[in-house]
């Protein structure tokens, strides 16, 4: 692959940001000009994984010595690395010097890659059940671990005060940022919760406040839908349109065209979960009745199976070996139809025809997925003349709250007076 042939198709990674790039911006500056430049760098590298710096300065168009100015500030801050290498960018995670089986003849060459190891954010992951904390190091590909773990509270104080007793990195002082993943209608750029029907109390809370009070560093909070979607897109960079369907504590969605989380006038996005399906009795926490999501979560799913006079255990991994053998029971069938209608439905408005599921369901057996895929596909009116394509993917919560966090990197002000440590 040849860098230089890739650049038409690569933006740079600032997919959090609701205006225009910055190259429209009225007034050009200088430091603006810098941001979009190293995004558009961080955005190859993104891709490619390790290259060198001639090769990203052919890729991004730029001269080699203004490339080499940011990436000199980027090796300095700690957010790259250099390494010996002789092998082709494009190959994702690095083949050990091989593309297509042979090495690239010559001296190996210094490269430039993503610092795999030095947490430089904070990941935390407030759920509804339970808040995961991990390091993350300044590398959209980064593993999904999360080793730190506790029971949610029920209020924003005790909430604050079981994550102020939880070590997480051993050298706090080296973190640039704080990076929260949470449920509900986020407004991102305020940094709080509008509305979370399944957990209500961070509802125009200060969550961002608190947090800053407990680290003092900054905070970005991102909708935990959309930290997926990003995720999934570092991961898999050629997906660049695509609506991301998540199951499992509810249900939601995520939208990502040209490269881009796709944003709203108001802050909301791709909530899936509360549609209202006919003959839908259940009350949904958001206050309304008969929603997706009181079908398709995982308690709606496991109160589904205990009501259904099938054997115990009545738990998730009872429920999953009872469809294995018994099959597709007729209310999980139902639940899928309504979905796949829900979702097509999506795809018809939005003008998308790739589906990417995450959660709960993948761990079934395949026949549920094939239900499901099968619903979109009957609903879905590009099938009448093309393909939809679908796609089964781990969840990448870790991947894309680095890929909101790269924004904190190219801000002006970083480092000034708060120059990172190590």
């Amino acid at each position: 692959m040849d860098p230089a042939k890739e650049r038409t198709g690569t933006r740079p990674p600032n997919l959090m940001r609701r205006h225009a790039d910055h190259s429209g911006e009225r007034g050009l500056t200088p430091a603006s000009l810098r941001r979009a430049n190293e995004r558009t760098l961080i955005g190859l590298l993104t891709r490619f994984r390790r290259a060198s710096r001639a090769e990203l300065a052919k890729a991004s168009g730029m001269s080699q010595p203004t490339a080499g100015k940011i990436i000199h500030r980027l090796l300095a801050l700690g957010a790259l690395r250099e390494v010996n290498g002789n092998h082709r960018p494009g190959s994702p995670g690095g083949n050990g010097g091989r593309e297509g089986g042979a090495l690239r003849p010559g001296r190996p060459g210094r490269q430039i890659e993503f610092d795999p190891r030095t947490p430089r954010f904070l990941g935390v992951q407030l759920d509804v059940t339970e808040t995961a904390l991990a390091g993350l190091p300044f590398n959209p590909h980064c593993d999904e671990e999360w080793p730190v773990r506790f029971p949610t509270r029920p209020g924003l104080e005790e909430w604050i005060e079981s994550l102020a007793a939880r070590s997480v990195v051993p050298h706090p002082q080296r973190l640039w940022g704080v990076m929260l993943s949470t449920p509900g209608i986020v407004d991102e750029a305020a940094g709080r919760v509008v509305f979370s029907p399944n957990l209500h109390w961070t509802e125009r809370t200060d969550l961002r406040g608190a947090i800053e009070g407990v680290w003092k560093l900054p905070v970005v909070v991102v909708q935990e839908i959309r930290a997926l979607a990003l995720g999934h897109l570092m991961h898999e960079p050629d997906h660049r349109d695509f609506l991301l369907v998540d199951f499992g504590e509810g249900l939601g969605g995520a939208i990502v065209i040209q490269g881009r989380l796709f944003s709203n006038p108001l802050p909301l996005h791709g909530e899936l979960g509360h549609t209202p399906i006919p003959g839908n009795p259940r009350r949904c926490g958001c206050g309304g009745v008969g929603c997706l999501e009181t079908l398709l979560s995982r308690r709606s799913l496991l109160d589904g199976y205990a009501a259904s006079g099938a054997p115990e255990p009545h738990d998730w991994d009872g429920f999953r070996r009872h469809v294995a053998a018994a099959g597709i029971p007729p209310w999980f069938d139902g639940a899928l139809a309504a979905a796949g209608s829900v979702i097509a439905g999506a795809l018809n408005t939005l003008g998308l025809r790739r589906v990417v599921v995450t959660g709960l369901l993948n761990d079934m057996p395949s026949a549920v997925l094939g239900r499901l895929f099968g619903a979109i596909r009957q609903g879905g009116i590009w099938a009448r003349f093309g393909e939809i394509e679908f796609c089964a993917a781990s969840r990448r919560r870790a991947s894309g709250l680095v890929a909101a966090g790269i924004d904190l990197v190219a801000e002006p002000h970083f480092g000034v007076g708060r120059k990172p440590a190590g």
